[in-house]
């Protein structure tokens, strides 16, 4: 009765994010009830392997005690302290500044949001604000990368280059241009590193010498592109971007906010490619999802010729729950916990993950497994020669989800059959064991849908 009931009001009252609305209100909701480590456990009783820590976010693991008593010892000393007029938190300032010490290079600034969207969504506010201080308001042009995702907010979501994003929207903006993605599996110039870096790089100089170094803000880059299909780059590529920026004195911004905190190894991305951005983002892990927090890293640099610009003038940019003492205080938590094994733990389970995705390259829909430690796809074909995608009627993205869950398995799962992974980096042997395992009964059931058979024969 209780789980009918809240059907019913979901129905009626709780728009979701990025869904068919009247999809979800034929199909109903999920609700879930409890969770611990790396299991969730719906309204019904189901117990299910968390393989996506709810939105690539729930890097701790659900219920570590050590969170839930920050959160509360924070909410009963100072559950809320705005950051304007020059006030602050002792939580907020020590995450600041442990952040800084954690971050590549001169990342020494921090300017916390509520998530990653309106962390992208300030990064643009500041770089306009950097190029007026530096007299050189002309540079107002944006670029980012075809699949690759930076929210979903009014200005983020043009840079974002996903349909989805886009359509009934009024994105991109004319100020916003995209290059094509480095997309490994499906790059026309083939899967050779040398040849991708060395196509991507031809593309990055192109595009600014179409519009001109002179009118070019920033670049906008994820490590690995996460909503495009979790897309990895080959060794190297991020730094060769990352010199193409700097010859041509562009901001380089790296969106780590679903790689960041240990989510494909290092505690931040960049450290493995060995760059120093000029601004990151983050989010998700920073709180492993507990509360809502990003945050903006801003180097040196930006942060002075700001600074310096505006002068005894407020830059006015500002949320009302910015540096929040709660959120700040889940961070600082959830840092002591990745530097006490939690990391060391991600790579051990991440290892695992990959050779064990691995094993079903042999799979009849197995076309390319990818990854980087907790974070990886398989993605599906019907020719593996010719790389097929599945075929839209085969609704990938709602049956492999929902034969997923049948099985206990919460996976991503992408339109044309791309599956994601970005596990809890608590996950035990036998919990990254029993993602492999359901994940291979899902493909066997799903290569017995008719319409699959028939494409592949076809």
């Amino acid at each position: 009765m209780l789980s009918n009931s809240l059907t019913e009001l979901d129905r009626a009252h709780l728009i979701h994010p990025v869904s068919s609305y009247r999809s979800h209100e034929k199909a109903g909701v999920r609700v879930l009830k409890s969770a611990k480590g790396a299991t969730l456990t719906d309204v019904s009783g189901r117990q299910l392997l968390d393989g996506f820590a709810g939105l690539w976010c729930v890097n701790a693991g659900y219920g570590q005690d050590s969170i839930i008593e920050a959160a509360t010892r924070q909410l009963r000393e100072l559950p809320y302290a705005t950051g304007y007029f020059g006030l602050g938190s002792d939580p907020a300032i020590r995450l600041a500044a442990r952040l800084a010490e954690l971050a590549p290079g001169d990342l020494n600034h921090v300017y916390f949001t509520l998530g990653g969207s309106d962390a992208v969504d300030s990064t643009i506010r500041f770089i306009r604000y950097y190029y007026h201080a530096k007299g050189t308001p002309q540079k107002d042009q944006f670029i980012s990368v075809e699949c690759g995702y930076h929210g979903s907010s009014t200005t983020g979501s043009g840079l974002t280059a996903l349909p989805t994003f886009h359509t009934g929207f009024g994105v991109p903006y004319s100020w916003q241009h995209k290059i094509p993605s480095h997309y490994a599996y499906r790059n026309p110039v083939g899967t050779h590193p040398q040849a991708i870096i060395a196509a991507s790089v031809a593309a990055l100089r192109a595009k600014i010498a179409e519009l001109g170094a002179d009118r070019i803000a920033a670049f906008y880059v994820e490590p690995i592109q996460g909503s495009g299909g979790i897309l990895v780059p080959p060794p190297s590529w991020l730094k060769a971007m990352h010199a193409v920026c700097k010859a041509h004195d562009i901001l380089f911004v790296a969106d780590e906010v679903i790689t960041g905190f240990g989510r494909v190894g290092p505690l931040f991305a960049c450290e493995e490619d060995d760059i120093v951005p000029d601004l990151m983002t983050t989010a998700k892990g920073l709180t492993s999802g507990y509360v809502p927090m990003g945050a903006v890293l801003m180097s040196d640099r930006v942060y002075n010729t700001i600074a310096d610009g505006a002068g005894k003038t407020a830059v006015g940019h500002g949320y009302t729950y910015s540096a929040h003492p709660v959120s700040a205080a889940v961070g600082l938590a959830c840092l002591d916990l990745y530097e006490n094994g939690l990391l060391k733990n991600g790579r051990k389970a991440g290892h695992r993950l990959m050779e064990g995705l691995r094993t079903l390259v042999d799979h009849p829909l197995v076309g390319d497994v990818r990854g980087r430690g907790m974070l990886a796809a398989i993605e599906l074909v019907t020719d593996k020669e010719c790389k097929t995608p599945l075929p839209a009627e085969a609704d990938a993205a709602r049956r492999i989800f929902d034969r997923a869950w049948d099985n206990g398995l919460v996976i991503r799962a992408f339109a044309q059959g791309v599956l994601g992974y970005a596990p809890p980096l608590c996950c035990t042997d036998a919990e990254i064991d029993g993602i492999i395992e359901r994940t291979r009964t899902t493909l066997d059931q799903t290569l017995e849908d008719s319409d699959l058979r028939a494409a592949m024969k076809g």
